[in-house]
């Protein structure tokens, strides 16, 4: 099962176990990590990326749920590590494309206060204890949530809703005396363009799930070869 871990911890040592042990977890084939990060929380609310995966199976953090969850948390939408920006909570798109409930982003926030820091990680999970063990041997709190699909709804949603202001304009401005019809034909060519922007986004986001699902199968399938060739090994 796809899952978002978060493990929260008091010190950055700390942190930085936690890290080491969920990839030694994946070296092993317990886990797989697809994505991790280690971000800190600061005084001002706001969130450091101390450490994160660019070199992983799904490459840059950037538009992915772990990328979006950081977002969520405080931290920074570029990623650049040592980046640090202000609380994004509330924010519709990302709790989507995050693929978590807000629920979830409470649990973790009341959690990680100003001067802890916490390892977070997009992993494929069959069972929790090899995990819990681990980060409980280290003082970690392990948050965990499984990924709900992607889901395009808000995107069709909201575009439909623009697209029926900009029926009523066009309506409106075929009835309009010549002194109006400039501006609401502004504001009609406002509100394609913003049409299009919408459009041309949710094509992006489609296109890059569609990309990360493709990276995740082909990291769990180099695995699962790499751990049959070293079983084979050992029993030579």
């Amino acid at each position: 099962m796809d899952r978002m871990l978060v493990v929260v911890f008091d010190t950055e040592n700390e942190a930085y176990e936690g890290k080491n042990a969920l990839l030694q977890l994946d070296s092993e084939g317990s886990i797989a990590v697809f994505a991790y990060a280690v971000v800190a929380k600061n005084a001002d609310g706001t969130a450091t990326v101390k450490q994160g995966d660019d070199s992983g199976p799904l490459g840059t953090l950037v538009g992915t749920s772990l990328g979006s969850l950081i977002g969520l948390l405080g931290g920074p939408a570029g990623l650049a590590i040592g980046a640090t920006v202000g609380l994004l909570a509330g924010s519709t798109a990302d709790l989507n494309n995050a693929r978590i409930g807000g629920d979830f982003i409470d649990d973790v926030t009341k959690e990680l206060l100003p001067g802890k820091f916490a390892v977070l990680a997009e992993v494929q999970e069959d069972w929790t204890t090899p995990v819990d063990i681990r980060m409980e041997a280290i003082n970690g709190t392990v948050f965990r949530r499984a990924l709900s699909d992607v889901k395009h709804t808000v995107d069709e949603e909201e575009i439909a809703t623009m697209k029926a202001d900009l029926a009523q304009m066009k309506a409106e401005n075929a009835q309009a005396r010549a002194d109006r019809k400039a501006k609401l034909q502004e504001k009609i060519s406002q509100l394609e363009s913003k049409i299009q922007a919408r459009l041309e986004k949710a094509k992006e986001r489609r296109h890059a799930a569609e990309l990360q699902a493709k990276a995740k199968v082909e990291a769990l399938k180099a695995k699962a070869a790499a751990l049959k060739s070293k079983a084979i090994e050992t029993h030579v």
